[in-house]
């Protein structure tokens, strides 16, 4: 038996819900393509096209630094940086960039099947494929902002630590989850439009139940708890431990975040291929 007559199409679709990562590697020239076109499309009809990705986490760094650092510097007396309103503005953006991450995957996921409907009904098109497209978008600004608070780090402090080069290892199991959950709010999105309602108020609920505004150290052991349910908070943390601290992340819990995104990717990506036998149908 041939190694062609063994990779049959069941045997290739567990291996892919078992392994979510093969679909991009699988198709990885169609994901490239789809990718490219969503992040220029959102940029081609701007003056100033691409440089929007730097001018706008740049603009929102300083607007949030004074907002929360200067204006609002007694209501936030415990958290982190408040005494020095620039280290604060580091702390609050350093958080922002993993909170943008999700919420624009969670704001894009919903629509990323609806928007292409005349590629539904080619059964040979690999329309998993496009959920990731949203996420790969968000990393890619993500990637950006986090271009900024690196070369603003060095504007302030004067150096970056070396730990900063762990950024890609703190944010891989994230982008995992993100995967997962694409896949899940793409299919939910074809048969239930109002979920793009959900999602929104859904997102301003992470942003305040995680320690994006303020330091966990505020609160007490039983709310930290609580906080921690959320899958921002973990990576959150994690982040600003290699970037602005200077400590390497906590690899116990790296493993064991890694372990439960997988298993969300592999979820979501057997939920969306279940879902998708009626795409037809309703688009």
């Amino acid at each position: 038996m041939t190694l062609r007559n063994a990779y049959s199409p069941l045997s290739g679709r567990l291996l892919d819900i078992l392994l979510p990562t093969l679909v991009l590697i699988r198709h990885r020239l169609v994901f490239q393509q789809f990718l490219e076109r969503a992040i220029a499309r959102r940029y081609r009809l701007n003056a100033l096209g691409l440089l929007w990705t730097i001018i706008v986490p740049l603009f929102t760094l300083i607007i949030y630094t004074f907002v929360f650092g200067v204006i609002l510097q007694s209501r936030l007396s415990g958290s982190e940086g408040s005494g020095d309103t620039t280290s604060f503005g580091l702390f609050l953006f350093s958080g922002l960039i993993v909170f943008w991450l999700m919420a624009d995957v969670m704001g894009g996921a919903p629509g990323a099947i609806v928007e292409y409907t005349n590629l539904v009904k080619k059964s040979v098109f690999p329309l998993e494929v496009l959920p990731p497209v949203v996420a790969g978008s968000a990393v890619f600004h993500a990637l950006i902002s986090t271009s900024v608070l690196l070369v603003a780090l060095v504007v302030i402090k004067g150096q970056v630590p070396l730990t900063a080069l762990l950024i890609p290892i703190v944010l891989v199991p994230f982008i995992l989850l993100m995967m997962g959950i694409s896949w899940l709010l793409s299919a939910i999105g074809v048969y239930f439009r109002d979920i793009q309602h959900i999602v929104g108020l859904l997102m301003t609920g992470i942003l305040f139940l995680s320690p994006i505004l303020y330091s966990i150290d505020r609160l007490g052991p039983g709310l930290q708890r609580l906080i921690m349910l959320n899958p921002v908070t973990f990576i959150v943390l994690q982040m600003r431990r290699v970037v602005l601290d200077g400590q390497q992340p906590d690899w116990v819990g790296l493993a064991i975040y890694t372990g439960i995104a997988w298993l969300v990717a592999s979820l979501g990506l057997a939920f969306f291929r279940y879902a998708r036998k009626g795409f037809a149908d309703v688009l």
